[in-house]
């Protein structure tokens, strides 16, 4: 009982799971190598890449705050002058 549910979750038995895992290791890596790609290098690319769009996300806000403060400071006083002088009483 104990061996099928292992097989259920593994996905067949634990040996031939296991040798295809290892043939599926040994493809990649040939693969990663011809590259010259090594898991360090893979990592950090990873992390580059999550810091870059943490970056940019942080920059497109700053973008637009400052697109904000560049239109109040003309458009806060013509409003403010517009209310104090306004013909509405």
């Amino acid at each position: 009982m104990a061996n099928s549910d292992l097989s259920r979750w593994l996905g067949g038995s634990p040996g031939a799971v296991v040798l295809k895992l290892v043939f599926m290791s040994i493809l990649v890596g040939a693969f990663l190598s011809l590259f010259g790609l090594t898991p360090p290098d893979l990592l950090r690319g990873i992390q580059n890449l999550f810091h870059r769009l943490w970056a940019l996300g942080f920059g497109a806000v700053r973008e637009v705050f400052q697109y904000l403060v560049y239109g109040a400071v003309i458009v806060v006083p013509i409003w403010l002058l517009a209310r104090l002088f306004g013909g509405r009483r």
